[in-house]
């Protein structure tokens, strides 16, 4: 059963004035890394990071807040180099919540041109 669905587009060119400082806030080590080592795309990364956070916390029907941090939701990748959402803290505890401890999330992302989008479905078996 799908207890929650989220999408969000962003624009990629968002993220190239942004300072070390403040990815460094927003981004886990892993993502920053996992973008410098595609510098010509780096940007497009952090789009689809971003957008893959707020793809799940629409999906879990919250936001960034004082139960939510930023690196509550991160992306990591599979031996594959399949995209998985990382979850813990708030987020654990509110996904926890809404659909047990049984909660498969699924995460699709792409990108077109100067767009960055992400989709998650949260499921329960």
């Amino acid at each position: 059963m799908i207890v929650g669905i989220g999408i969000d587009l962003v624009e990629c060119d968002r993220f190239l004035d942004w300072s070390a400082f403040k990815k460094q806030r927003i981004f886990t080590k892993k993502e920053l890394e996992y973008a410098d080592n595609d510098n010509a795309n780096s940007e497009k990364h952090l789009a689809n990071f971003w957008a893959a956070r707020e793809a799940f916390l629409k999906a879990l029907g919250t936001g960034f807040g004082d139960d939510i941090s930023f690196s509550d939701v991160s992306v990591a990748h599979n031996d594959a180099g399949r995209p998985e959402l990382v979850i813990s803290g708030g987020a654990r505890a509110i996904l926890k919540q809404i659909a047990g401890t049984d909660a498969r999330i699924h995460l699709s992302l792409t990108d077109q041109g100067d767009y960055c989008a992400a989709m998650v479905v949260i499921e329960v078996q």
